[in-house]
């Protein structure tokens, strides 16, 4: 069976400044979006689609394409505010329109049972292979299910997706800000790091939300940046079609570059891997 790997690399990337997408962090050069695609490949995924501004294209493939399309089949799509439904103007906004868009920019590119994830985050090899095999055995909705003290940050406060789970299916995800590394929060507490598994029926339910969210939200200068988030979306097909998503625990630790300080940590973590023989210096 075939499985997609959709990533979504249209960030600005704001609190660590540039195309974070492109910091290297691997003995020779890679990327963080490296390491993910080496992980996918080797859990069984056929094809990457990885979604885009036109302005970083350039860049991006120069950077980053140039080695993934080594590993396995890669389509580009674009985000951009301007990809609208009929009838609905981006004009006043000044950003594409947050997660949910970005699954919808994928549509044309996306051909089988899907992951989603970021592209400059760090998952693990364990939660692309648990994502695969779910997608594979019933091609239903899943989530890589992190606990919370493997995904905190040491040099400032992180949002994160706080997972109500029973019986090992996701009943809601709230998202909650500013958590800070030394948190009261139970460190086992299943999180969201936005690593999704979707079937193709999906697009034609997120399709009617992202035409209701436009109608919600047309009037107002300050409503003009409101996002629309894929955990709501899944959220609202859980209720609105009786769906379910079923959280796939992992024991991965994450590792994302969410402040510039958390580089040397990101660094450090893969030379170790490497060392320990988890990846190949160079691939």
């Amino acid at each position: 069976m075939k499985t997609n790997l959709v990533i979504m690399a249209a960030g600005m990337g704001s609190r660590f400044g540039g195309l974070k997408q492109a910091a290297q962090v691997g003995p020779d050069g890679q990327m963080i979006i490296d390491y993910s695609v080496y992980d996918a490949v080797k859990a069984g995924f056929d094809k990457a689609v990885i979604i885009i501004r036109h302005d970083i294209e350039s860049d991006f493939r120069l950077m980053c394409g140039k080695r993934i399309e080594k590993m396995l089949d890669v389509e580009y799509v674009f985000q951009e505010k301007e990809y609208l439904p009929k009838g609905f103007s981006s004009e006043g906004r000044k950003k594409p329109w947050g997660t949910g868009h970005a699954v919808l920019c994928a549509e044309s590119a996306v051909d089988a049972p899907f992951a989603i994830i970021n592209a400059d985050d760090f998952y693990g090899f364990g939660a692309y292979k648990a994502i695969h095999d779910k997608l594979v055995a019933d091609g239903g909705m899943c989530m890589a299910g992190y606990r919370l003290k493997n995904t905190l940050s040491e040099h400032g406060t992180v949002s994160r997706g706080i997972c109500t789970v029973e019986n090992g299916l996701l009943k809601s995800v709230d998202e909650m800000t500013s958590i800070p590394f030394d948190t009261d929060l139970d460190g086992d507490t299943i999180v969201s790091m936005n690593m999704w598994g979707l079937d193709l029926e999906f697009f034609p339910f997120i399709k009617k939300e992202f035409d209701m969210f436009l109608s919600n939200n047309k009037e107002g200068d300050g409503e003009k940046e409101v996002e629309f988030f894929l955990p709501t979306v899944i959220n609202n097909r859980i209720n609105a079609e009786n769906k379910t998503v079923s959280v796939v625990p992992t024991e991965e630790k994450w590792y994302g570059i969410t402040y510039s300080d958390d580089m040397q940590k990101v660094t450090d973590a893969i030379a170790e891997m490497t060392k320990c023989g988890k990846y190949p210096p160079k691939f």
